[in-house]
């Protein structure tokens, strides 16, 4: 019996990783930065910090994937703040929302990380940061949930900025 347990834990597991789409990972905030410096000139970048325990955040969540897919000169980026012991429910929501290419979770201590997204972030979750798609540059950022208008509006902007 714990054979055929063990069995059809080792198929579950190799089958979800198999079924993967997303590469999830750890980093620091200098390493995301980077990162969103590739699309200057390419895209506009919406950058999402979240977590899985943050209701606001799973509540977004969807529709944010959901602009990333639609609008062509837009790349989403997601971060997630969840601790590392989590890694496991992170790829598992990100695949369930089916989130594809690169996604990031923090290594940082906590305030590093903060400072090193922007620093005028008090830490709260959602938080979301638009970057031009011409001048790279950081153009709006908020924390907390907003409406579909409100990052609609953020994206525009960022595409022609």
């Amino acid at each position: 019996m714990r054979l055929l347990l063990f069995v059809l834990g080792l198929s579950f597991l190799l089958l979800f990783s198999a079924c993967s789409n997303v590469d999830l990972i750890a980093t620091d905030s200098k390493t995301i930065q980077e990162h969103l410096s590739n699309y200057k000139g390419e895209k506009a970048v919406l950058l999402n910090v979240w977590a899985t325990s943050c209701a606001p955040c799973v509540e977004e969540f969807p529709m944010i994937v959901s602009l990333g897919n639609e609008i062509k000169d837009l790349e989403v980026v997601f971060v997630s703040a969840d601790f590392d012991d989590q890694l496991g429910k992170v790829k598992s929501y990100l695949n369930e929302q089916k989130v594809t290419g690169v996604s990031f979770i923090k290594n940082e201590n906590d305030q590093s990380f903060i400072s090193g997204i922007h620093p005028e972030w008090s830490g709260s979750l959602p938080f979301t940061i638009f970057y031009g798609k011409i001048s790279g540059k950081m153009l709006i950022f908020w924390e907390g949930k907003e409406s579909e208008s409100k990052f609609r509006e953020a994206i525009q902007r960022a595409i022609n900025e």
